[in-house]
Parts: C-alpha cells; sequence; structure tokens
C-alpha cells in the first residue's frame, strides 16, 4: 500500500466556484491520514507496554514512540514529509495519553464549548459564537471509545442501559454525553471547557459583563452575608459569575461546595468539595445533591454553595439559609428572575415534602435576599441583565424590587448590542445589613436612572 500524502497546498486542485463542498484531492488526503494514523496507532499498541506510559513524562514517550511510528511508516511504506510526521506523532500521541482528535481543540484558550454531533461534525464556540471546524473522528467506534475514556475517568459508566451521562474532566471541563439508541445519528458530546485561571470580578468589568460600580454593590452583598440566587440561561455565565462572587467571601470561612460534576474554583484556603454519584450497575449507591445537601449542614459550614439547584435539594439548601447559614449561594435555570422563584417553587413540590404553595413561597422571600439575572445576548456576550432583591411577601405573591438593569439601546455596525446600565432609583432595603456589616456604598449609586458605565 502506497500513500502519498506529501503534497502542498499548491498541488492540490481548487473546486469549481461556488461549490465550496467538492474538494476530491484534499478530502481523500484527509480520508487516507485518518486510516494512517488508525493502522499505526493499532499496530502501535501492540509493541508498547501501557502500563509504563503514566509512569514516562510526555516528552519521554514522545521520544519513545516517534522512533516506533518512523518504523512503522516505513512498514505501511508510507511517504510524508516532516510537517506531516510530526503532526502523525502528535496525534498519535494525543490518542495514548488523552482524547484524541479532541485534544487541539481543549489546548485552545480562545474556545469556551467543543460540540460533536456525530464522528465527522464538530462546532466549537468562540466568543459566544459557534463555528465549524475540521476536527473529526476516524469512525462512531472511534468516538465511543474517547466519550468512554472520558467517563470512566471519573468512574461513570456509558452503555445501552444508561446512554447518557454526565462527567468531568481532569481540568474540571464540563461533559455531557450521550450515545444510541437515544442519539440518532451517531454519538453527541458536549464539552463545556473551564477556564484554567478563573475569570475574575476584575475581568468581568474589563469585559463589560457587570459594571465596576455594580461590582462594589455585589461585594458589599457578599461580605454582609446576604443570600444569593444567581438565574441565567444555558452557557450564560452563572457559574463564572458564582465563581467570581465567590472570592469576597472571607478566607477565614468554612465553605461547602456541593455540584453535579465538580467546576467551581474557589480560591479560599478552607473549602469542603462535594460530588453527587450517580447509580451502579445494579441501580444501588446514588449520591444526589439532595443527600448531599443534608449532609453539609453536620460539616459546620458558614456557608453552603450549591452549584445549581435542578430538584427537592432546592428546599433543602432553602432551609439552610434560614437556619443560620447566611451568605450561601446557588444557580438556577430561568429566563427571568420572577421566573427563578417560580421554578425554586416548582422544586420545593419535587421534594415530596406536603407544603402549600403559601408557604413555600414564604420559605422563598425569608431565605433568598438577592436575586441575580444574567444572560447571553444576541452578539454572544454575556452580562449581568437585572439585580433584583426580594423584599417579602404581600398576601401570597413573593414581592421583589429591581435595584440595577441593562437597559439596550440598539446594534453597531458589527452587530454587537449597545447599551448601559442604570439604577431604578429604589434605595435596597439591605443597605441597612451592609452598614450593620462596617461596610459602605456611595448613595449615589442608587439615584433614579443613574447611567452606569457603557455596554458596547
Amino acid at each position: 500500500m502506497k500513500w502519498q500524502l506529501g503534497k502542498t497546498k499548491s498541488d492540490i486542485p481548487e473546486a469549481p466556484a461556488g461549490d465550496a463542498f467538492r474538494v476530491p484531492a484534499a478530502l481523500a488526503a484527509s480520508e487516507k491520514f485518518l486510516e494512517l494514523k488508525t493502522i499505526i496507532h493499532r499496530k502501535l499498541l501492540d509493541r508498547i507496554n501501557l502500563s509504563m506510559l503514566d509512569k514516562l513524562s510526555r516528552q519521554q514517550v514522545e521520544d519513545e514512540v516517534g522512533d516506533i511510528v518512523l518504523d512503522l511508516l516505513v512498514e505501511e511504506d508510507a511517504a510524508l514529509n516532516s510537517k506531516e510526521r510530526s503532526r502523525l506523532v502528535a496525534e498519535v500521541l494525543d490518542e495514548l495519553l488523552g482524547l484524541g482528535p479532541l485534544e487541539p481543540l481543549l489546548a485552545d484558550d480562545s474556545i469556551t464549548d467543543i460540540l460533536v454531533n456525530g464522528h465527522r461534525t464538530v462546532f466549537v464556540e468562540r466568543a459566544g459564537l459557534l463555528e465549524k471546524v475540521p476536527t473529526r473522528f476516524q469512525d462512531e467506534r472511534h468516538l465511543l471509545r474517547i466519550i468512554q475514556k472520558i467517563v470512566s475517568g471519573v468512574g461513570r459508566r456509558i452503555d445501552e442501559a444508561s446512554p447518557f451521562v454526565d462527567a468531568r474532566l481532569s481540568d474540571g471541563s464540563r461533559v455531557n454525553a450521550i450515545i444510541a439508541p437515544l442519539a440518532i445519528d451517531g454519538s453527541l458530546l458536549s464539552i463545556r471547557k473551564f477556564a484554567k485561571r478563573p475569570i475574575s470580578m476584575a475581568r468581568l468589568i474589563q469585559l463589560g459583563s457587570i459594571p465596576a460600580e455594580v461590582a462594589e454593590v455585589l461585594q458589599a452583598v457578599v461580605q454582609a452575608r446576604r443570600n444569593i440566587l444567581i438565574s441565567g440561561g444555558t452557557g450564560s455565565g452563572k457559574t463564572t459569575l458564582l465563581n467570581a462572587l465567590s472570592s469576597f467571601i472571607n478566607s477565614r470561612e468554612r465553605i461547602v461546595t456541593i455540584e453535579d460534576s465538580a467546576e467551581l474554583q474557589l480560591q479560599q484556603e478552607h473549602v469542603a468539595r462535594l460530588e453527587t454519584r450517580p447509580p451502579n450497575v445494579e441501580g444501588k449507591g446514588e449520591v444526589t445533591q439532595r443527600d448531599l445537601v443534608k449532609n453539609a449542614l453536620r460539616m459546620r459550614p458558614d456557608r453552603i454553595i450549591v452549584g445549581e439547584v435542578r430538584a427537592g435539594e432546592a428546599f433543602d439548601m432553602l432551609q439552610a439559609m434560614n437556619t443560620g447559614h447566611d451568605g450561601s449561594m446557588t444557580t438556577v435555570h430561568a429566563n427571568s428572575s420572577r421566573d427563578a422563584l417560580s421554578r425554586v417553587e416548582q422544586m420545593i413540590g419535587m421534594s415530596g415534602i406536603d407544603i402549600s404553595s403559601q408557604s413555600a413561597r414564604a420559605q422563598i422571600a425569608s431565605a433568598i435576599n438577592i436575586v441575580i439575572q444574567i444572560g447571553r445576548q444576541a452578539d454572544g456576550r454575556r452580562r449581568l441583565l437585572s439585580l433584583s432583591e426580594i423584599v417579602g411577601m404581600e398576601g401570597q405573591t413573593i414581592t421583589m424590587q429591581e435595584i440595577f438593569r441593562f437597559k439596550m439601546t440598539g446594534r453597531d455596525e458589527n452587530g454587537g448590542v449597545l447599551g448601559h446600565f442604570e439604577a431604578t432609583g429604589i434605595r435596597p432595603k439591605f443597605l441597612s445589613d451592609v452598614i450593620d456589616h462596617g461596610l459602605d456604598l456611595p448613595p449615589e449609586l442608587f439615584r433614579p436612572n443613574f447611567r452606569i458605565g457603557v455596554g458596547a
């Protein structure tokens, strides 16, 4: 078998104008490269001791494997130039030590999400916008092998009996995978990358997500130990904001975090991190967020942070907020601050506890002090859209007042959202708590229609 991949770009005939999908020579080269890589990888597994890989650095493995790969290329009579040989060695190493074709995407800091729709189609998100990339897998079995490698690394499983799973990578990136028979056109893999360095409040200010004046208010709210609910849609930045807010917590406080997949990157020294566990093959051994919230109350926490409430644990979280764990925080999926409260009320009903709607709302009004609504706008940028305060009950309705909001004024020539943050003119009830904690906020921040910065 003779491989001819050592062609330059000029050697490959261009597609006819108006037909971007007809590039037969380039496609053939890509197919042959993938096939060659698969053959080399398979033969390499027969020659090396896999148990030794974990004891060597990547550079040592690269030196050892590089020589073997060159020998195998000679055996296959493969004509590759030096650049293609280097690429082949790198990709084979990624298969051995990492996650194969995903490794370059995971190493690219500009990418925030990786979305695999079957073995031939991969999208990524950069700067809030989706784009297709040429990354692909050899076949469906190759993609399944990578998925199995991810989930087995954190003690999870995925098979026909349990065809979807939440997991995480070693760097904290969140992973969701779903396979046949639920995924009709091939396995689906979604990776929400986690920044190697947490995005700080200063960075959010720099990006225009939160104005400095509102960040000052949020710092005072956290330090005054007010309970906070962060609301937003998928990918709106709820966990990022939760991380940023947690930086304002005093380092002398004991924090317990509870998550389905550990994502939070708290900078304090005294942090106890808990993670749920799915049921085993026999359907036993499951540990839910609700179990962990109950257990956290016995761990002498100063604050409890739940990554996201989705079900009955909402009731236990409210109980914790109401029984001496002031300053606790959590997130919820919702499209507005008012919807967030309705979602929490529905979750209380999922706890199995017989409680009336009015009692549930009273629990919410008593436990939660601040609701922050964030969102991803049309230009892909994530922003704080509203900061509201719960002030009590009026009849059977939870009363809430908006303190700050983002007001959109238009779009620029590039489609970017234009607007500014403004105060509603309401003096918040939490100011007395801020003062009691020896903190101070400039009163002019709350002047009616006070414009705070400009979002561009």
